[in-house]
């Protein structure tokens, strides 16, 4: 019996820091986050080249970066307002990669503020990918079987990221895949909204427009941290970046997600849902 045990426990383990290192930035690339968001602030820009046309809507700057022998490229924007239809933000880019660190999904690239052209905006590390969701679907690239049970799992949490964050935005472009089969997320300047109908339902439910698409297996540790979740804690990680009433929509989502986990849990049984 006591092997047993122990056997499992080893698997927990195992398989648990596995997912971590799966779906995310590793641990050792997040140890690193506080020298990535100095060095997207300060470091001279070498290069620039504005994005438009199919590139990206909000017509972002690509800035190649350089300090101290260390070369890396960003992502700048300062989106504002409604435009071509949609409500945009810089500011919501920096407070989706504040959330996504203190909720340690690990998804979302460092982002700072940062002044380019005598103008604020925010300024994302660019990540060199091997391919985005949209490719992978339009080639039918199949996930390799030794990666599906992570790959879904990584699905899963970007629902409820998405669902918390109220990101209408979020499609097969902007989730982009390492070689290894981590998921990364970028393109957050359409979250955070606070109409109606983003603090009545959420996003990913079996009400989607695409289907059922729901929050099927999660991370303990990760619905621990939305029940911590208050006004001063999310202000304390967001600020200056989010207002009040955003704040709050945050966490009217919180609320409705943890009902809609327990919905979960209900039908289809505690260990099968949280891990």
């Amino acid at each position: 019996m006591k092997k047993r045990l122990m056997a499992i426990l080893i698997f927990t383990v195992f398989f648990g820091f596995h997912f971590l290192s799966i779906a995310q930035f590793t641990p050792e690339e997040i140890a690193e986050d506080a020298k990535w968001e100095e060095f997207l602030k300060t470091a001279e820009i070498t290069g620039q080249r504005q994005l438009g046309g199919g590139e990206a809507v909000t017509a972002p700057w690509r800035l190649a970066l350089e300090k101290d022998g260390i070369k890396r490229n960003a992502l700048w924007k300062n989106p504002e307002g409604l435009q071509k239809g949609y409500l945009e933000g810089w500011k919501w880019e920096i407070a989706a990669y504040r959330l996504d660190r203190y909720l340690e999904l690990n998804m979302v690239p460092p982002t700072v503020e940062r002044e380019f052209q005598g103008k604020r905006g925010c300024c994302q590390l660019w990540v060199t990918a091997d391919m985005d969701l949209r490719r992978k679907e339009r080639e039918k690239v199949k996930t390799p079987s030794d990666k599906v049970y992570y790959w879904n799992n990584a699905i899963y949490l970007q629902r409820a990221f998405d669902n918390l964050i109220a990101n209408e935005d979020r499609h097969s472009g902007t989730i982009l895949l390492t070689k290894d089969w981590r998921m990364i997320l970028i393109d957050h300047s359409r979250s955070f909204r606070t109409s109606k109908e983003f603090i009545t339902e959420l996003i990913y439910t079996e009400k989607h427009i695409e289907g059922p698409k729901i929050m099927r297996k999660l991370a303990r540790a990760f619905v621990e941290k939305l029940k911590a979740m208050n006004f001063d804690l999310i202000s304390k990680i967001v600020e200056p970046y989010l207002t009040k009433e955003e704040i709050e929509a945050v966490l009217i989502r919180r609320n409705l997600m943890l009902q809609e986990i327990a919905r979960i849990i209900e039908k289809h049984g505690e260990d099968n849902v949280l891990y």
